[in-house]
C-alpha cells in the first residue's frame, strides 16, 4: 500500500489548494494515520489467520504422514501374516493393496499440506514485513505530526505578533508619540524661558536695592508712627 496515495486521496488539485492552509495538512495527516492504523489492524488480523493456516497445514502434514506410514506398516503386517500362513495369501495381497492405496492417498495429502505450509510461511514472512513497515511508518508519522502541530503553534503566534507590530508601525501611534515628544520638549523649553525671565526680574530688583541702599523695614516705620502719635520723640524729630 502507498501511504501518500491515501494521504492525498482527495485529489491532486484539492491537495495543492489545501497546502495553503496549515490546518488542512494536519487533518489530512491525522486521517492518513487513522487509515494506516486500520491497515495495521487488518494486516495483524490477516497475519493471525495465515499463521493459523500454517499451523493447520503443519498438523495436516504430520497427521497424513503418520497415517501413510501406518498404512504401509499394515500392508507389511498383512504380507507377513500371509507368509506365516495365518491368513490366505490372496486376502493378504488384496488387503495389503488396499492399505498401500490408502498410504498413497495420505502421502499425497501430506505432500499437499507440506506445500501449503511452505506457501503460508512465505505469506507470513511477507505480512510480518508489512506489519513491521506499517508500525515504523506509524511511529514516524505520529512523531512528525507532533512536530508539525508544534510548528503551527509557533508560526501562528509569531504571525500574530508580527501582524500586531506591523499594525503599530503603520498606525498613528508612532506619530502620536512623536507629537507628544514635541509637546513635552516645547513645555520644557517654555518652563526654562519663564525661569530665565524670573531670574532677570530678581536681578533688576537686587540692582535697584543696591543703588538706593537698604530701605527701612515696615516694622520700623510702624514704630515711628506709633511714637509720633503718643507725642514721643523719634530719632527723626530730634534731628
Amino acid at each position: 500500500m502507498n501511504f501518500f496515495s491515501r494521504l492525498f486521496k482527495i485529489g491532486q488539485a484539492e491537495a495543492h489548494s489545501a497546502i495553503d492552509k496549515l490546518e488542512d495538512p494536519i487533518k489530512m495527516t491525522e486521517q492518513g494515520i487513522r487509515d494506516m492504523k486500520k491497515d495495521l489492524d487488518q494486516s495483524l488480523q490477516a497475519l493471525a489467520e495465515v499463521k493459523a493456516m500454517v499451523i493447520r497445514a503443519r498438523n495436516d502434514h504430520n497427521n497424513y504422514s503418520k497415517a501413510a506410514k501406518e498404512y504401509e506398516q499394515k500392508a507389511i503386517l498383512l504380507l507377513q501374516k500371509a507368509q506365516k500362513g495365518e491368513i490366505p495369501a490372496e486376502d493378504a495381497d488384496r488387503l495389503a493393496g488396499e492399505a498401500l492405496t490408502k498410504k498413497e492417498e495420505n502421502q499425497q495429502h501430506a505432500d499437499r499440506a507440506s506445500s501449503e505450509k511452505q506457501q503460508f510461511e512465505k505469506n507470513v514472512d511477507q505480512l510480518e514485513a508489512n506489519v513491521k513497515k506499517l508500525r515504523s511508518n506509524l511511529s514516524k508519522w505520529e512523531n512528525e505530526l507532533k512536530t508539525l502541530k508544534a510548528r503551527v503553534k509557533v508560526s501562528s503566534a509569531t504571525k500574530k505578533f508580527n501582524k500586531q507590530m506591523a499594525q503599530i508601525d503603520s498606525s498613528s501611534t508612532v506619530s502620536m508619540l512623536e507629537k507628544m515628544k514635541d509637546k513635552v520638549a516645547q513645555e520644557e523649553a517654555l518652563a526654562e524661558s519663564y525661569g530665565d525671565i524670573a531670574n532677570e526680574s530678581r536681578s533688576v530688583d537686587e540692582e535697584i536695592d543696591k543703588v538706593l541702599g537698604s530701605s527701612p523695614s515696615k516694622a520700623t516705620s510702624d514704630l515711628d508712627a506709633l511714637k509720633a502719635k503718643l507725642g514721643m520723640n523719634t530719632p527723626s524729630s530730634n534731628n
